[in-house]
């Protein structure tokens, strides 16, 4: 009663007039933001302009299940149609609106705004997956910078990304958003994205913290995962991105975490982030994640997106009847305030809407070339020669899938196909097979329903070809392209059967296509534009050549070109395994959870309660494969050049406080000049704690090496490298015994080794006994095949 008196009061004060907004009731100016100290213009603000400040706008649709925007909400300018959220501006003491775009591939903002005849493109960067497959942080950086001035010129504040959740499975719906199924190597080019961005001004939300791997029932989905999986893997890449990027924001996710919702918890949320990785700046909600607006405030959670007035309500109302500490309150607005004191809007950035949209689709181009992975190259196949007549068969050849669908979309003003990427550098694509392609294409999707540009639509069968078609083209054309495409996005994960598997027209079109051109003599190149893994092993045999081009961006096709056609010699590395068949993924059994039963839920894009078990624990993508010793179709960070590349010797030296530096010489041993991926992994002794047969703890690219040059590559070993996490003493420990080092260019291609013996346990860092499942997880760790 006492609750719903002080909130009915704290309401119906009415609002300020003119006058009261610039001056307090002693008649003296109110502090303002930039002019006085943080903790004055704390002090000066109301409990409701507080509570304004940690919940979002609104959102402007109607969503059953929602209030409505309120029309105040309404009210407010829209700087920036088309972005994701917006906050509340407090002008009073001179607080301003920020603006929040989706960004895990370009900056996705509307094309059109009401009033203006002028278009608002922006570039459709690689998807992230593709870019960490490039390995290459400086790259990464680079990237970063060209996405943080077109958010920048945009008008946009925090772009929200980069997406970093592990690929825990292959079907993860928005696996294609987010880097790799190991953590130093989603951490490590997390990291350097965050540097590119916020080095032009613009924020970043590191998201989603954490256990958000899948899209089923995300939103009401308790994940349980054991105290070493969740430290050792699922928290381990945002920690090393918040140390080493210094992000301005996070996003938690969804999903609960062994039964507490990620964006109620204040042991993720203050415990870990901030007392253990020293995270100082804001944390805020995933859009309309959680249940509970004040236990989120209490958690640390300091934004609550995209808001409705129900929230700002309830934690005027928690602070009035003293069930929210005033201190957690000032404690999340003051770190609110010290964003809004970094953001472009608040600096008077300028804001022309017109990015260097040619500069930034030259980075893309480049960036994509650079993270296209060369998985199989028999014969010599690729590059092909210079202007060779090309019979391009697959609907992927025509109409290119530049990137995911959902927040990972991007408005864009054009998009390159293959067809005329190879045409563009000199290659005879056959007229009549693309005109044939074209039609049928145009067709299908002139029948297509309409469909919502946030969900997913339906895939266009491929066109069926038939045998004269085929037999004509096998005599004409010097060589066959055939490219598989795939698309996914938000709300739903993929499927095995026709996604992960391919379908029967896929398959009849490879068979047919390379029995033609291998009686004739011709080679086969198979081309995969992806945003995950697919089943390869029932087919590759019959192509000469594979090249994964991921989800390349816009420029795709000009960036496919230049890898086919040797101008880019590529470098890429799988940034996961690519098993044999889905039945070897180590999760294929408990994914993607279970409902539960009686549990009442929302419906609809909230889904229902459910739940899923990290059975699998540790022991994720080559953790698993590489301790079953279960052969993959591909290796963990595999991917071949046009040059050959040899790793010879390991030295090892120490760096202070059990830190080490390996070093060793790499040297281009074939024809052609290449870049090449040093990886360093780690084999622990058998201690007390279980552990993976290897693990990657450290890499590096080269530079473009000649044939015949060498370079000493460095891998830095930071004092947590050797180390596991030990529930049992909460803490980061060095066991005693032999570790052994091995260098090379994947998982399962190590060239070069050295023993270190070390004599005793050490403690390396402490931590906290906190997010522990409440009850035990049925870790199974595999068996050695």
């Amino acid at each position: 009663m006492l609750r719903t008196l002080l909130l009915a009061t704290a309401l119906a004060v009415p609002a300020m007039t003119a006058s009261a907004q610039i001056r307090d009731e002693g008649g003296a100016a109110p502090p303002r933001l930039g002019e006085a100290p943080v903790q004055d213009v704390l002090d000066a603000m109301t409990i409701r302009e507080k509570a304004l400040l940690l919940v979002g706008v609104g959102f402007d649709a109607p969503i059953p299940g929602l209030p409505p925007m309120s029309e105040a909400d309404r009210a407010l300018p829209d700087r920036v149609p088309g972005a994701a959220g917006r906050t509340h501006p407090i002008p009073r003491v001179g607080v301003p609106m920020l603006v929040l775009a989706d960004g895990p591939a370009g900056v996705r903002v509307d094309p059109s705004r009401e009033g203006d005849d002028r278009t608002y493109y922006a570039t459709a960067f690689p998807v992230a997956t593709l870019l960490a497959s490039s390995w290459d942080p400086a790259l990464m950086e680079e990237v970063g910078a060209a996405f943080g001035r077109e958010a920048r010129d945009f008008g946009v504040d925090v772009l929200l990304a980069p997406g970093m959740n592990l690929h825990r499975n292959p079907l993860g719906g928005r696996n294609f958003e987010y880097y790799s199924e190991d953590p130093l190597l989603s951490g490590r080019m997390a990291a350097a994205f965050v540097r590119g961005v916020e080095g032009e001004g613009v924020g970043t939300a590191v998201k989603h913290l954490a256990v958000n791997n899948q899209e089923w029932n995300r939103m009401q989905l308790d994940a349980r995962v054991g105290e070493r999986a969740l430290r050792e893997l699922y928290l381990r890449g945002f920690e090393i991105a918040v140390r080493e990027g210094r992000p301005r924001t996070v996003m938690s996710a969804y999903n609960r975490i062994n039964g507490q919702y990620a964006s109620e918890s204040r042991d993720l949320l203050t415990t870990i982030l901030r007392d253990e990785w020293g995270f100082e700046g804001a944390v805020m909600t995933d859009w309309f994640a959680g249940s509970d607006p004040v236990a989120q405030v209490a958690a640390g959670n300091d934004l609550i997106m995209p808001g409705d007035p129900s929230k700002t309500a309830a934690i005027v109302a928690a602070v009035l009847d003293g069930s929210l500490p005033m201190a957690d309150l000032d404690a999340s607005v003051a770190r609110v305030l010290g964003v809004v004191l970094q953001s472009p809007t608040f600096r008077g950035a300028d804001v022309p809407g017109r990015p260097d949209l040619a500069a930034s689709r030259a980075v893309a181009r480049r960036a994509a070339a650079e993270g296209m992975v060369l998985l199989q190259n028999e014969g010599g196949a690729l590059p092909l020669p210079a202007g060779v007549s090309l019979a391009l068969f697959g609907n992927g050849g025509y109409r290119l899938v530049k990137g995911g669908t959902g927040s990972g979309d991007v408005h864009v003003g054009g998009v390159v196909a293959l067809g005329s990427g190879l045409a563009a550098a000199g290659y005879a694509v056959d007229a009549a097979l693309a005109s044939d392609y074209e039609a049928y294409l145009a067709e299908q999707e002139a029948e297509r329903p309409a469909a919502s540009p946030f969900f997913l639509p339906p895939p266009i069968p491929e066109r069926p070809v038939g045998a004269a078609e085929v037999a004509r083209l096998a005599g004409s054309a010097e060589a066959a392209v055939v490219v598989l495409s795939r698309n996914s996005g938000e709300f739903a994960d993929r499927e095995v059967a026709g996604d992960f598997d391919l379908t029967d027209a896929e398959q009849a079109l490879l068979r047919d296509v390379s029995e033609a051109f291998h009686a004739e003599g011709k080679p086969v190149i198979a081309v995969l534009n992806v945003g995950g893994v697919i089943e390869t092993a029932s087919w590759r045999d019959r192509v000469d050549a594979v090249l994964l081009a991921w989800q390349p961006g816009q420029e795709g096709g000009h960036a496919m070109a230049d890898v086919l056609s040797g101008a880019v010699n590529p470098s890429g590395k799988l940034p996961m395994t690519w098993p044999v068949a889905y039945a070897d993924v180590p999760s294929a059994g408990t994914w993607p959870g279970e409902e539960v039963e009686g549990a009442e839920g929302a419906g609809g894009i909230f889904g229902t309660p459910a739940q899923t078990a990290y059975e699998d624990g540790l022991y994720v993508g080559y953790r698993y494969y590489d301790t079953a010793g279960v052969a993959p179709a591909f290796p963990f960070g595999h991917g071949l050049s046009y040059s050959a590349f040899h790793v010879q010797g390991l030295d090892l030296r120490a760096a202070g406080d059990g830190a080490y530096v390996a070093s060793t010489t790499v040297t281009n041993v074939g024809a052609v000049p290449g870049r090449e991926v040093v990886q360093l992994y780690v084999n622990a002794p058998s201690g007390g704690l279980a552990r993976p047969l290897q693990e990657l703890r450290a890499f590096a690219k080269t530079r473009v090496l000649a044939p015949g040059e060498s370079e000493r590559v460095e891998l830095a070993l930071d004092a947590r490298a050797l180390a596991a996490y030990d529930p049992a003493r909460e803490a980061w420990v060095v066991e005693g015994g032999r570790y052994v080092l091995a260098a090379g260019t994947s998982s399962r291609s190590l060239q070069a080794s050295l023993d270190l013996d070390l004599p005793a346990d050490r403690v390396v860092e402490r931590a906290h006994a906190v997010l522990r499942p409440t009850a035990p997880i049925p870790e199974r760790p595999p068996a050695r095949r």
